[in-house]
């Protein structure tokens, strides 16, 4: 019986190749667990960045001063300004914006794109622009200012300058909410709709409103947020007059530095704000698309 002599260069060629694929998974695991950690390493890098700022502003309020700063005059009129100012911005967002919403979300016309972009502008306009662009708009000397004199109307320097002002930066959010929400409505609910009724005024409040109420709910409530923090545009269109234009982010402006626990305090119950509206929002989310908590 003739015993078989393996070929030593055969065998060196087989073992490279059982071995590298095996080296290349270890190197390949290795490279998964160096980036999962680096990964980690980033986003604890950003969560410290966007918690910590805000963490200093409570960290930095003195609770013993609370009650005092409650009293002062300055920060609940700013408070109320701004409550009040906001409610109506949002008001006005809402019957300019959801109908507009609506028409552009089923309705199909040549320079469309255009004008979704103009609608949209607010959202990305610099603060300071947007004052400045309504200032040569609705001022004495502005567009609309010699038809405003004559017929008694000053807009600057009042409270309906801040409402316009929040109104004209905060509607493009109930804009853009509402009109993903029209966009995305069942067509054949909508085709039956209208095949049934014959009125598109009917179909949009029975059908269409009902349907896509979380989407303008979410809409309305990050649009009144966003009034609610608006500055450059309101200081430049309105002013910073107490009681009359200085609502809570332009008081924090003015307490700075005279005052900085009533700026603090009024910091703090505007991120309470935010963080609420974002909480009710991502909830409204969850339920809109069928998550899980």
């Amino acid at each position: 019986m003739t015993q078989s002599v393996s070929d030593p260069k055969q065998t060196n060629l087989t073992e490279l190749e059982n071995t590298t694929p095996k080296k290349l998974q270890n190197f390949l695991t290795l490279i998964d667990k160096s980036a999962i950690i680096i990964l980690g390493l980033i986003v604890i890098t950003y969560f410290i960045f966007i918690t910590l700022p805000v963490a200093s502003i409570f960290l930095n309020l003195d609770p013993t001063q609370i009650g005092t700063q409650l009293q002062n005059w300055q920060v609940i009129n700013a408070i109320q300004l701004s409550l009040y100012t906001s409610a109506i911005a949002a008001l006005l967002a809402f019957t300019l914006a959801v109908p507009s919403a609506y028409f552009m979300a089923t309705r199909g016309f040549p320079g469309k794109t255009i004008l979704d972009t103009i609608l949209d502008l607010p959202i990305v306009l610099p603060p300071a622009v947007a004052g400045i662009a309504l200032l040569y708009a609705f001022a004495p000397k502005g567009i609309l200012g010699p038809t405003l004199t004559q017929l008694g109307i000053t807009i600057p320097g009042f409270t309906i300058a801040v409402i316009l002002a929040q109104a004209f930066v905060a509607s493009p959010f109930l804009f853009r909410a509402a009109k993903t929400g029209f966009e995305n409505q069942n067509r054949d609910i909508y085709n039956s709709a209208r095949i049934l009724s014959g009125s598109q005024i009917h179909v949009f409040f029975t059908v269409s409103l009902p349907l896509n109420m979380r989407n303008i709910i979410s809409g309305t409530l990050m649009a009144w947020t966003r009034a609610m923090g608006e500055f450059g545009a309101t200081l430049m269109f309105a002013g910073n007059l107490p009681g009359e234009t200085a609502t809570m982010p332009l008081t924090i402006y003015t307490l700075l530095y005279s005052n900085q626990t009533g700026a603090i305090l009024l910091s703090i119950i505007l991120i309470a704000l935010s963080f609420t509206v974002l909480v009710i929002v991502k909830l409204l989310e969850q339920k809109r698309f069928g998550a899980k908590k």
